[in-house]
């Protein structure tokens, strides 16, 4: 550790933590909207399971087909919360190195490097994840108004 480390450097690496640490809110409330997508998709798909039992075939092949779109839709989901989890780790991994390599004079600027790009690569993929969910719910609403 280094011994002549003062209280000014300290606050530097501190500083230089903080934008990491607003990107974990950041990712917070994108791991919030996927829960609530999810608990969305949950609610219609336990509505339209009632609605398999109708009379009405068209209507059951209608619910069928909004089955399969919401069952897709929650696997975007699954996986844009997974996404959205393991920036965050490394987010949070990025933190903790830069600590340490300021702490313990390690001077490995291209593993915090690489841990960033892997955050950002995981949060665009999430990103996607979420905009082709929302281009699903917006196409599954033909077939809901096709039902009502």
């Amino acid at each position: 550790m280094i011994d002549s480390t003062s209280p000014i450097e300290i606050s530097q690496v501190i500083q230089f933590s903080v934008a990491p640490a607003f990107l974990l809110v950041a990712i917070a409330g994108f791991l919030n909207a996927f829960v609530t997508r999810l608990g969305r998709v949950v609610d219609r798909r336990r509505h339209l399971a009632q609605m398999m039992h109708a009379p009405d075939a068209k209507r059951r092949e209608l619910s069928t087909r909004e089955l399969k779109i919401l069952d897709e839709r929650a696997r975007l989901v699954h996986w844009g919360m997974t996404l959205c989890i393991t920036t965050a780790m490394l987010v949070s991994l990025t933190i903790v190195a830069v600590f340490l390599d300021f702490l313990f004079d390690m001077q490995h600027p291209r593993t915090v490097g690489a841990m960033f790009v892997l955050a950002m690569t995981s949060l665009i993929a999430a990103l996607g994840l979420f905009l082709r969910e929302v281009f699903m719910a917006v196409e599954s609403l033909t077939l809901s108004n096709r039902e009502d």
